[in-house]
């Protein structure tokens, strides 16, 4: 299979595929590739996509991500972190189960294990074979934006230019994918990212699902984002994409062979480094940058050991474990905050459960729970706070 595609960045830097959704090209990471000057960027687009060429045959996802390890072994990569949107996130799941060896890290963005049954994507295939992707692209900026985005515009156009044929075998592709008994398999670090407002895929069902099957995936819902939240919310989802990768790139990059001409690695970090940096990345995630640059502002002589700690144990150590998923740390920590009547903090954790993915139900029920276990009282005062923190966020 000849997938049509771009290699931009410095010889020896590390490598990091982008996968496209379906009836997008490999512009749709466009808005995240200022902030990967550091990184040499391996982009594709899908059959009769963009540059690629109409299938002449029908494939699978998993034929898509053997296509994907060719190109690596086409330009001697080794080993690569991978980042893939809806369709290009299956493709991410594909690869790192059948090459679990060439995926370093991992970002699956409003993608799904299984994208619902069968029947419809067949029917939008027998469709764009009868009448072309006119049909399909008058619809695209209701299924892949919020009705508050301005600019799809350039996004519905990738979608009309597509050949018929390859939009319509993608299609039987998606049908026919079917990763969720396999995640427990994957051993690449890896983030999800969800839309909350992501009707395709939403983050129950779906997101939700990676995350909490994946060995020690983490979730990150970005508020006011539909399908493609890579384009629609670029700030978040550029921040928790790069720090992921930073972070799980750093652990293992010394681990790989050089490319001929490569800068020398860094040295290894040492522990306290590594939960630093491993700390940082997942406090960013679940808190958001804002909150965090705030604190790091803040910090003085007097607090910086203190930072310090809390960077390292408890974002670093502890909510960095596999053997609970975000939205149930989430909880857990809600509950807690009720329990202690640490109200600032409670603020603080309600934002952290919507990135996480709680919904506003959700958060309730948390809250009615701590009035049984913790007192009516606080949860009296758990409720202000929230309602308040949730009028705020929207």
């Amino acid at each position: 299979m000849n997938l049509h595609h771009r290699l931009d960045g410095p010889d020896g830097a590390p490598v990091l595929v982008l996968g496209p959704s379906l009836g997008t090209t490999l512009d749709l990471w466009a808005p995240q590739l200022p902030a990967l000057g550091g990184w040499r960027t391996l982009r594709y687009d899908l059959p009769g996509h963009g540059g690629s060429p109409a299938p002449g045959a029908p494939f699978t996802v998993e034929d898509l991500a053997d296509a994907v390890a060719a190109l690596l072994d086409r330009y001697g990569i080794a080993r690569a972190a991978y980042a893939g949107v809806s369709l290009g996130g299956a493709v991410g799941t594909a690869l790192a189960l059948a090459h679990p060896a060439r995926v370093a890290s991992l970002v699956l963005c409003c993608t799904s294990p299984r994208f619902g049954p069968p029947e419809p994507w067949l029917e939008r295939a027998a469709l764009v074979r009868r009448e072309g992707t006119g049909p399909v692209a008058d619809s695209a900026a209701q299924r892949w934006f919020t009705p508050a985005f301005g600019g799809a515009a350039p996004y519905v156009a990738m979608l009309r230019a597509a050949d018929p044929e390859g939009y319509a075998a993608c299609c039987e592709a998606l049908a026919r994918f079917d990763a969720t008994e396999r995640l427990a398999e994957i051993e690449a670090p890896t983030l999800v990212v969800a839309g909350a407002e992501d009707g395709p895929t939403p983050p129950r069902g779906h997101a939700d699902v990676l995350a909490g099957t994946i060995p020690g995936a983490g979730l990150l819902v970005v508020q006011n984002a539909g399908h493609l939240a890579n384009v629609e919310r670029p700030g978040p989802v550029t921040g928790a994409l790069t720090a992921h990768l930073d972070r799980t790139w750093k652990g293992l990059r010394p681990m790989d062979p050089a490319p001929a001409g490569a800068a020398p690695a860094d040295p290894p970090l040492t522990d306290d480094e590594r939960r630093h940096a491993a700390g940082m990345a997942v406090r960013r995630e679940v808190l958001g940058d804002a909150h965090v640059d705030g604190a790091v502002a803040r910090t003085t002589g007097f607090t910086a050991d203190f930072q310090d700690l809390i960077t390292r144990y408890a974002w670093g150590e502890i909510w960095t474990r596999p053997g609970l998923d975000r939205r149930t740390r989430s909880c857990v920590t809600l509950t807690a905050m009720v329990a202690g009547g640490h109200l600032d903090e409670l603020a603080m954790h309600v934002r952290a459960a919507l990135r996480n993915g709680l919904t506003r139900d959700e958060i309730k029920e948390v809250l009615l729970q701590t009035a049984v276990y913790c007192g009516v009282p606080a949860a009296n005062s758990a409720f202000a706070v929230a309602q308040r923190v949730l009028a705020e966020e929207g």
